[in-house]
């Protein structure tokens, strides 16, 4: 579905990403993890067009993107759920919704997709009329997530869904990202989180100083020892 060719991405003059490649089979959750300022949000950016690559390439579903404008990009089916949600706070849950399907062929749709959305996640259910600013941190979090879908995509980026929530909160989300799977929904997500990345993941990539260092199964990855000492601890 998605394939990533030798991509580097520059701030200005400092380069960020220096050569990643990597791959997203459809119907698959890969995870991209690592430490922090190790270029993974970055790469996030460089795949929806809000930081364009200066090079290499970036091909969704047979086409090429790394050109595309941000807004292009989304209309082919990929959504970016950013970290910490930013939802707009003096909007009601609902109208959050809404946003995300602003798009005039998933506007045509959206009655359709706020039921889906409700169905996956029901708290939001009974938030419709609530302002985002009120809701706690895992609330927004969905309600993000929620407005991802209301775009009606193929592929889903979550950046580091996990930002300052509490444990218990934080595998709920992942449960639910998990369950987009039974969705048909292709998922690539950015974790610090390692292990419950790990856990979910079909395949991860491990993304240091702004390269590929490691990738695999995540099974194995989860057994691999630089792995275990760097990000888990053991």
């Amino acid at each position: 579905m998605l394939t990533l060719e030798n991509i580097k991405t520059y701030y200005g003059k400092i380069g960020v990403l220096w050569g990643v490649s990597l791959q997203v089979e459809q119907n698959q959750i890969i995870a991209l993890v690592g430490a922090n300022g190790a270029g993974k949000t970055t790469l996030l950016h460089s795949i929806t067009g809000l930081t364009p690559p200066q090079s290499g390439s970036i091909t969704f579903c047979g086409r090429r993107i790394e050109r595309l404008a941000a807004h292009r990009i989304m209309r082919l089916g990929i959504s970016l759920v950013p970290e910490g949600g930013k939802p707009f706070p003096d909007m009601t849950v609902q109208e959050n919704l809404e946003i995300g399907a602003y798009v005039f062929e998933n506007w045509k749709n959206r009655e359709e997709s706020l039921k889906r959305v409700y169905r996956i996640f029901p708290v939001l259910k009974n938030r419709i009329n609530q302002l985002a600013s009120t809701l706690s941190g895992g609330e927004r979090q969905m309600l993000a997530m929620g407005r991802s879908l209301m775009a009606r995509p193929k592929l889903c980026l979550f950046d580091e869904p996990s930002y300052g929530l509490a444990p218990i909160i934080v595998k709920q989300l992942f449960t639910f990202i998990k369950s987009l799977h039974d969705e048909g929904i292709t998922v690539l997500i950015v974790e610090q989180n390692v292990r419950y990345a790990l856990e979910i993941a079909d395949k991860a990539y491990v993304l240091e100083n702004g390269r590929i260092v490691i990738k695999g199964q995540s099974t194995e990855l989860l057994q691999n020892e630089h792995v275990k000492k760097a990000y888990l601890g053991l």
